[in-house]
């Protein structure tokens, strides 16, 4: 969420963001409603002074023995007044938090300006394999060696799920427990193991309400939501919560499986592993102060960098332009492998600063030392990494001409010292 005051004081900079993003939001009907709002909050003020003062007056009066009669019609017409101008508030208020809500982040001055073809390659690192034969796709692996199927995982639940079968299983579960260990043990990150469910407000929080609730799984019964990422439970930790600085960095990583119901028709159309609607995710979880977040975003990115690196995998860094940022994001880092039997680039991360914009919808902040001041922190987060794509990249540039996938080498521990997965 934007402080208001920013934006009343920077109003054309925000216009500006707001159309470097492709954003469709009517910023001076919003200022006329923050002004109609402040308006009433001053009439309301005086109003009740009016009425405390008629109030000691009447008061006053009556240990005097005086007539008071007059002064009681005084209070019933203000408290007249004050119920309609409360009851106008009360609409007005509801509005404009509503409309706040719908405000996205500022983009950083650093990123560049437009849609997709504004993105920025940033680098790219490792070699994308030559082929003596025609590589086969993650989807014809898979049913060759028996690791997954999306059959049965439609009969069980509905299309764009997928099930993991035998080596599969043990894949995923590799993969998991590798990046976990990772990030613990060698990034320093504390790792939590949050509910899968969240309520109304941490979705809020983060910044996926209300502008993107068709996109989720809700509850019917109850106003839960199935986490779209481990960002939303893991932020939400210290929700209306005080931290001393000295405290800050703090890192968390977690193990989620996401759900996302991809409302939007790119989704719809996709096959195999590419977009599901349950996935497997490690995320990497940051608050900073201010002053830190950029470098800390860095750190980020290259932690989750590491893990596509000990896989071999190649891969490329791109720096998103304005209209690709998340609604919260400030400035977003996408990780990207290559998968060369569908012959796609495929996201695998997204590490963002978010600044204090989610802080404060969830009132974040921490007690600055020395001058003991409250501040909100910055957040960050990153995929470190997620599945299935991952799978994708991994099936896809290790497979040999026989339909067999050799495993990656850092994997190899997790699973029984199998070198390869085979028919």
């Amino acid at each position: 969420m934007l402080d208001v005051k920013f934006i009343r004081e920077n109003t054309e900079l925000v216009k500006q963001a707001l159309k470097n993003r492709g954003y469709d939001f009517d910023l001076d009907a919003f200022l006329q409603l923050d002004e109609k709002r402040r308006d009433l909050i001053k009439k309301i003020e005086n109003i009740r002074f009016q009425k405390n003062k008629a109030n000691e007056e009447i008061k006053a009066l009556l240990k005097e023995k005086k007539d008071v009669s007059s002064q009681i019609q005084v209070t019933k017409r203000l408290s007249q007044e004050l119920d309609t101008l409360e009851e106008e508030f009360k609409k007005v208020k509801q509005e404009f938090n509503w409309q706040v809500l719908n405000i996205p982040n500022i983009p950083h001055s650093s990123i560049p300006v437009g849609d997709a073809s504004a993105n920025k390659i940033v680098f790219t690192k490792g070699r994308v394999r030559k082929f003596n034969f025609k590589p086969l796709t993650h989807i014809e692996l898979g049913e060759h060696l028996g690791i997954f199927d999306f059959k049965k995982a439609a009969k069980i639940c509905g299309s764009n799920f997928i099930l993991f079968e035998g080596e599969g299983a043990k894949l995923e579960r590799a993969l998991i427990n590798f990046m976990l260990n990772l990030h613990t043990k060698e990034h320093g990150y504390k790792e939590v193991f949050p509910p899968f469910l969240v309520n109304r407000t941490s979705m809020t929080t983060t910044g996926q309400l209300p502008k993107l609730e068709e996109d989720m799984y809700r509850l019917r019964d109850d106003d839960y939501f199935l986490i779209p990422t481990a960002e939303v439970p893991v932020t939400n930790i210290y929700r209306e919560d005080i931290l001393e600085e000295k405290e800050l960095p703090i890192y968390y990583v977690s193990y989620t499986a996401c759900f996302r119901r991809e409302a939007g028709s790119y989704g719809k159309e996709t096959k195999g592993l590419v977009r599901v609607h349950q996935f497997d995710k490690v995320e990497l979880v940051k608050f900073t102060t201010p002053q830190s977040s950029y470098q800390e975003l860095e750190k980020l990115l290259g932690d989750a960098c590491r893990v596509i690196e000990l896989l071999e995998l190649p891969y490329r860094v791109i720096l998103l332009a304005t209209a690709e940022l998340s609604f919260a994001a400030t400035k977003c880092c996408d990780i990207e492998v290559y998968a060369p039997g569908i012959q796609q680039w495929l996201e695998v991360s997204s590490c963002s600063n978010f600044e204090d914009f989610q802080a404060r919808r969830g009132n974040i902040r921490y007690k600055e030392a020395g001058s003991g001041k409250l501040r909100f922190v910055h957040t960050l987060n990153g995929s470190g990494v997620a599945l299935a794509r991952l799978v994708i990249a991994i099936l896809e540039n290790y497979q040999q001409k026989d339909g067999s996938v050799v495993i990656p080498k850092v994997l190899r521990k997790y699973l029984d010292g199998r070198k390869k997965l085979t028919k």
